[in-house]
């Protein structure tokens, strides 16, 4: 695929096809994590670390190993394993490095495992034909994509702490709304470079 191929894959991920608010995958980060920026930045950068690391395992394991030993379908519980091992090296990493940002991950850090928009990449990238180069692309893309939502996501949620919101919609409700209303925004993005 030529340039314009790739970066048609990275616009899909940022914006056209956006885990979070196209996709709806990744909602339990999205919404356990967006209450500060700082959080929501650390959560995706790890989010799109484990993303571009797991599909630099996964891919070459299923079109090497799996697919032609006629195991494509162990596919998942193996990209599980290796997607686990990965937020065990990243949960290591953060601990030792930066002590704070781990601590304000808290629980959402090990639940990277079972975040199912990086599952959802890993599996993508095999079921749409990807060769290594775009799904390392796509994979980019659908991490930038869960960084935008998260940051913008983020800033949504500390207006909403200083704004005068009605009882009955405090907590959960606005959060919600808010949420559907910032996935809302990226409907614009569906005509986008055809995809």
């Amino acid at each position: 695929m030529n340039n314009t191929g790739l970066f048609a894959i990275l616009m899909g991920g940022l914006l056209v096809n956006n885990f979070v608010l196209s996709q709806f995958l990744g909602i339990c980060p999205f919404l356990g994590v967006s209450k500060k920026l700082q959080s929501a930045v650390g959560m995706s950068l790890a989010v799109t670390f484990v993303m571009l690391l797991s599909t630099a395992v996964t891919w070459p394991l299923y079109r090497f190993l799996l697919e032609p030993a006629g195991l494509g379908y162990l596919q998942t519980i193996v990209f599980i394993l290796i997607i686990a091992a990965l937020v065990q090296f990243v949960e290591i990493t953060l601990r030792k490095f930066t002590p704070p940002l781990y601590k304000s991950l808290g629980i959402y850090l090990p639940l990277i495992t079972t975040n199912c928009a990086v599952l959802g990449v890993a599996i993508l990238n095999i079921d749409s034909g990807y060769n290594f180069v775009q799904s390392m692309v796509n994979s980019l893309g659908a991490g930038g994509g869960f960084l935008i939502a998260m940051v913008m996501f983020a800033g949504v949620r500390e207006r909403l702490e200083s704004t005068a919101v009605p009882e009955s919609m405090k907590g959960l409700p606005i959060t919600l709304v808010a949420a559907s209303l910032v996935s809302m925004s990226f409907i614009g993005f569906q005509g986008l470079l055809g995809i």
